[in-house]
């Protein structure tokens, strides 16, 4: 009996979405096929943001429906298609919706599966098993893995940014917003002195007239781009000179009472000890690595009360001390946000959000097909990553790379720290709450990044927890693709490093839904926390100058105005610095993708939104007292995915 199908195409609402070419679909069900053909009579255009719908008749009823074929035919000028989604509505009035979300490219029919999530081992049609070994065959020669250096994890291998597959590229959109950010950073900041770029930022204006005062040095250690140093200091370390003012500063602060609730921080910059530091316009150049001792006072102020600038004790290493004339201590607080500012970049922002997320999604996309109900979760976590990473690559860590050239870590020094990074990375430190306890940081007040971070990683948590498919520990071990894909990670990511805690396989739910949330915190509120407040903070240069042209004082009463302005970063390099970390400070756009179809997992996916908009509506409350707001992780300001 003859059988008619209601065929609607969305396609994306995005610049260069739409095609003039023709398109031409198959509908495959358990019965049978549709015949190859064509959709829309003569010329039909597809633009974006269209919803076209059309009908396909059959000789015979088709059953249930389980894969399209979508071919796109150019006959002169061959333009790229990105449809959404096909919806098809049987004649018996079942819906049935493919997810597509992919760039079609020249005359080729590509394969769409059916969007109900199917695990591995549940797959009994052996089209369907067949279609889902040749999609993930496909996906492993697309997606490659590359040694960019060695002691780092692994990326893409992609020689130029148009080797990049097209769906992690950005769409022509956000090519024009990236030229532009950049271009518009260089113009605005000039080839001027620093002095005329104070006011381009609100918070940036901030900084520039508090940058000096103890109280917002140790604000930020909380609250600033790197709220992951400072941790509760139980007994003073050893390699702190113990000498009789270092006695009585902390004779004055921890009293019995203070020492009670643990209300002694420290900083401790230990990692870059040892680091080859760069040279730079023919002058060699100084790093770092400092311990700061923190104390929280009657006013819930984070106060720096010691800074000792080389790790090794010693009469040329002296402790600083706010009783300190005002240059000599001014001076060792710029050496701490010197060093601060290398490892930030390099390990908080650049390793442990950037690179980490390359190597999530590279994995994803070679192991897990369309289908699998993690893929979907976790797949609008990982857009442009490959592209902005390629960039990074090579404008930022490469020879020639502003960060390779202009700071004091450059040179040889950034694949030492890199290493030394990688190697001291663990699970517990991506896993904010995890991380926050092992810290010491539970009931800190003011400390907004913890609770703000908290709560993103719970509702995420939940969504997770809701949204899965796998209701036994032995479904989790019994899915191959879910532990080749955690085996890639664990192998590319962290070097085979049992140490660090990674799993190397799953087997419980529990396991997965922890290191599901963390990947999505990762990759969309960590990066925000380290990266959105950059110029924010490093705007205004003495607050986080990326190099210092002078060695670490050894002795005291030495410093004055002349020679703390002579330590700082020249002009070329603070012009320089600035306009790169001015880009990461713009918000680009993105489009919306819809990858569950079954109605539990959109309705779950619902009110993780409502619960997102909600916290939003909470951080803007609190944020309306406070002197210096914190929003780099309010929900609407966090993009989900590392992809600027």
């Amino acid at each position: 009996m003859k059988a008619e199908y209601q065929v609607t195409v969305y396609t994306q609402d995005m610049a260069y979405a739409g095609t003039k070419d023709d398109v031409y679909i198959t509908l495959v069900g358990k019965r049978g096929s549709s015949q190859h053909g064509k959709l829309g009579r003569n010329k039909f255009f597809f633009h974006r943001g269209d919803e076209s719908t059309f009908t396909v008749s059959c000789s015979a009823d088709l059953g249930e429906l389980l894969l399209i074929h979508l071919e796109k035919r150019g006959l002169v000028i061959k333009d790229s298609w990105l449809p959404a989604k096909v919806e098809v509505r049987s004649s018996n009035g079942k819906l049935y919706v493919f997810p597509i979300y992919h760039w079609l490219k020249g005359n080729k029919k590509h394969f769409f599966r059916e969007g109900a999530a199917v695990l591995d081992f549940q797959e009994t049609n052996p089209q369907m098993i067949k279609t889902r070994k040749n999609e993930l065959k496909n996906q492993k020669d697309l997606y490659r893995w590359a040694v960019y250096k060695e002691g780092i994890p692994l990326c893409m291998k992609a020689d130029t940014l148009m080797s990049l597959p097209p769906d992690d590229r950005y769409p022509f959109t956000r090519d024009l917003e990236f030229s532009f950010t950049a271009v518009a950073a260089l113009a605005k900041l000039g080839l001027e002195a620093w002095s005329n770029c104070i006011d381009k930022l609100v918070l940036s204006d901030y900084v520039m007239k508090h940058w000096r005062e103890d109280a917002f040095f140790g604000y930020q250690f909380l609250n600033g781009v790197n709220p992951m140093m400072i941790r509760r200091c139980k007994t003073l370390p050893s390699k702190f000179f113990s000498g009789f003012h270092m006695n009585m500063v902390l004779k004055s602060t921890s009293s019995s009472h203070s020492r009670q609730k643990g209300n002694i921080y420290l900083s401790d910059y230990n990692i870059l000890d040892g680091v080859e530091t760069n040279t730079i316009n023919g002058r060699k150049q100084f790093l770092a690595a400092p311990l700061v001792l923190f104390h929280k006072n009657e006013y819930n102020e984070m106060m720096p009360i010691a800074i000792q600038l080389k790790q090794k004790p010693g009469k040329d290493n002296p402790i600083f001390f706010p009783t300190d004339s005002e240059y000599d201590w001014l001076l060792a607080k710029t050496y701490v946000k010197s060093a601060d500012f290398n490892l930030h970049e390099l390990n908080y922002h650049l390793l442990r959000t950037h690179l980490l997320a390359e190597v999530f999604a590279v994995s994803l996309q070679r192991n897990l097909p369309r289908v699998h109900p993690v893929f979907k979760l976790l797949i609008r976590h990982t857009r442009y990553t490959l592209q902005i990473n390629f960039l990074a690559r090579n404008l930022l860590i490469s020879k020639i790379g502003i960060l390779t050239l202009y700071t004091a870590s450059g040179g040889k020094g950034i694949l030492t720290l890199l290493e030394k990074s990688v190697y001291s990375m663990t699970y517990r430190s991506l896993c904010i709450p995890d991380d926050i306890a092992d810290r010491g940081l539970e009931d800190v007040p003011n400390f907004y990044y913890r609770d703000d971070g908290l709560k993103l990683w719970n509702i995420m948590h939940r969504l997770v927890v809701s949204i899965f498919y796998y209701k036994y520990d032995w479904m989790v071990q019994n899915d191959a693709e879910l532990q080749n894909w955690i085996q890639e990670i664990f192998e590319n990511g962290f070097l085979r490093r049992r140490e660090a805690g990674i799993p190397q396989k799953f087997t419980t739910v529990a396991e997965l839904v922890k290191f599901v949330t963390m990947v999505m915190f990762t990759c969309s509120a960590q990066h925000a926390a380290v990266n959105n407040g950059q110029y924010d903070f490093y705007g205004w240069m003495p607050n986080g100058p990326s190099t210092m042209q002078e060695p670490p004082p050894t002795q005291k009463g030495k410093a004055d105005e002349a020679s703390f302005l002579s330590t700082l970063p020249d002009v070329e390099t603070t012009v320089l610095i600035m306009a790169t970390v001015w880009l990461p400070n713009m918000q680009t756009s993105d489009f919306v993708e819809e990858h569950f179809t079954e109605d539990f997992p959109r309705y779950k996916v619902t009110v993780f939104q409502r619960e997102l908009k909600k916290l939003s509506k909470e951080i803007y409350k609190r944020n309306r007292d406070l002197e210096l707001p914190y929003t780099y992780l309010d929900p609407k300001l966090v993009e989900n995915s590392v992809a600027i």
